[in-house]
């Protein structure tokens, strides 16, 4: 099925979706020289206020890394990151829970079917709801989550891994 038919199942699912829809989950990407200890410095940090990474991934180069970060509650992580300083940006992605690890291949499935291109995925350190969960950042968020959905396939939003 083309984009042009995934169109239709999201003009279909947008009264539900709009419905279902809770807070996005917002990922920080915070960026920082590429020097020992600087991710042991953030998790300190942010375990200090009491915010819990929920998601974690990180990419470096020679000359600086990037800690992308999935919290329990974004407004507390964004204040602590300006209040040290940090460069950040923040990003919408999608959260999706898994059953099992082989529910993987119906999520990256339905991604294809409905031409989304994922542009990374990484999974969560917390089981919310005592299940395993990946963040996978897309090109478009909204349809991802009507053909996800319309899959059966659980999209979580902030609350579902707020503590």
């Amino acid at each position: 099925m083309g984009a042009l038919g995934w169109q239709a199942i999201l003009s279909m699912l947008a009264e539900v979706s709009e419905k279902a829809k809770g807070d996005p989950i917002i990922q920080f990407s915070v960026f920082a020289d590429n020097k020992v200890g600087r991710l042991n410095e953030l998790v300190q940090r942010l375990g200090a206020d009491d915010v819990h990474i929920i998601a974690i991934s990180q990419l470096d180069t020679t000359e600086c890394t990037i800690m992308r970060v999935i919290v329990d509650y974004p407004e507390e992580a964004r204040a602590l990151l300006r209040k040290h300083a940090y460069s950040f940006t923040e990003t919408e992605v999608i959260a999706v829970q898994l059953n099992t690890e082989a529910d993987l291949k119906f999520v990256t499935a339905a991604l294809v079917e409905a031409e989304i291109n994922i542009h990374y995925i990484y999974s969560f350190l917390m089981r919310p709801r005592n299940k395993t969960a990946v963040a996978i950042s897309l090109e478009d968020n909204d349809l991802a989550r009507c053909v996800l959905r319309s899959r059966q396939l659980s999209v979580l939003d902030q609350g579902d891994i707020a503590r």
